[in-house]
């Protein structure tokens, strides 16, 4: 029987634990188990790091929510997109990013993977014939996207991409980070490989650190799952039942985020000190009809560039009340923050450097009149 994403959400990986009926998974708050006899361990489970109940129900539940064949849990999204690499890139190899990519990410590829001799070039992922050129033949083995793009939400067309990457025997990995599987799911599209900072909107009450891959094929995954436990850099028990916890309401919170996110968009892109809106539920938004073609909604991302330059976004930043001054993304909770001075600082002076003008609203669930008006005091 095929059942809806928010039955999905509430029931894979989740059934009542078969001992005590307990309707919610326990907490398996353990580091080693009790072996049956030498080498017969007990429904597999030897050491936490290897596997852990509650993990499995989270890495189940993910994979389900993406349509994909294995998901994996790890301590952060960072950590997932390290082992996403190392599984499939060796030194020498080459990989195209987004030129608007997280600032983590461009890290994670300019200070510690090219050391490691994986080559990088960033191509505007909007333009399949862009990301075409950027391949190099032979050793391009990922094609790797985000869209929407942090934090300028640029928009990928996925199946175009698959097909770019596939024709150069290459991966295309999909940071879906930003839409949330209930608003995109790329494996649908062709993607090889989801990533996830189930940091955000998954986890989406801004109480635990997360990552997560999910794969398409099953022999990818598998490979992946060998490295998650050969590199160690798993989420603990608890992290990974916060974030079942949290992803049960899920497609409901998104819902309102989009919501909001719409009245908040629609009244930026009227105001008078607002040079310009970029959100992708805007018909003017270059990638709309993409967006509109691949995603259930918009998201609950805003970026918006401020008239009067970067001092004005700096002081509009510190004058929100509601929205809290605060890297991250994706809770219940309205954050605003300066891109080129926070979470995109890595990337000054290099090709994804962010507009300094620039200011990122990560819209949350509350009443959206009270962020509308917060707005409107912070804008002066």
């Amino acid at each position: 029987m095929t059942y809806g994403f928010e039955t999905l959400a509430i029931h894979a990986g989740q059934e009542p634990d078969p001992r005590t009926g307990a309707v919610i998974p326990p907490i398996f708050q353990t580091s080693t188990y009790a072996q049956d006899a030498v080498g017969a361990p007990r429904l597999g489970y030897e050491y936490s790091r290897s596997g852990n109940p509650t993990r499995d129900s989270l890495q189940e539940c993910l994979a389900a929510l993406e349509g994909g064949q294995v998901g994996l849990a790890f301590a952060s999204g960072l950590a997932a997109e390290d082992a996403l690499l190392r599984t499939v890139c060796v030194p020498g190899d080459h990989v195209v990013i987004p030129d608007d990519a997280y600032g983590g990410t461009y890290r994670l590829f300019a200070r510690v993977a090219q050391r490691w001799g994986l080559d990088f070039t960033p191509a505007k992922i909007s333009d399949p014939d862009a990301v075409r050129a950027a391949i190099i033949p032979g050793r391009t083995r990922i094609v790797w996207v985000e869209t929407p793009t942090n934090p300028l939400l640029g928009i990928a067309d996925l199946a175009a991409l698959a097909a770019v990457a596939h024709d150069a025997d290459a991966l295309l990995a999909v940071d879906n980070t930003f839409a949330s599987p209930y608003l995109q799911q790329p494996i649908a599209h062709g993607a090889d490989v989801v990533v996830h900072s189930t940091t955000k909107y998954i986890g989406g009450h801004s109480d635990v650190v997360g990552g997560a891959l999910v794969t398409a094929a099953t022999d990818l995954g598998e490979e992946l799952r060998y490295h998650q436990n050969a590199m160690g850099a798993v989420n603990g028990p608890f992290d990974a039942w916060l974030t079942l916890r949290g992803i049960k309401t899920l497609g409901v919170r998104m819902d309102r985020h989009c919501d909001n996110a719409e009245r908040i968009a629609d009244y930026l892109n009227g105001h008078a000190k607002v040079a310009q809106v970029i959100y992708p539920g805007l018909p003017e938004h270059p990638g709309h009809e993409v967006a509109a073609k691949q995603m259930r909604r918009f998201g609950g991302m805003i970026s918006f560039r401020a008239a009067g330059g970067e001092e004005q976004a700096v002081e509009i930043c510190n004058r929100t009340r509601l929205f809290v001054l605060a890297e991250s993304l994706g809770g219940v909770e309205s954050l605003i923050e300066h891109p080129g001075r926070m979470t995109h600082a890595s990337v000054a002076g290099s090709p994804l450097e962010v507009p300094a003008d620039l200011v990122r609203l990560s819209v949350g669930i509350e009443t959206a009149d009270d962020l509308l008006a917060d707005l409107e005091q912070a804008l002066g």
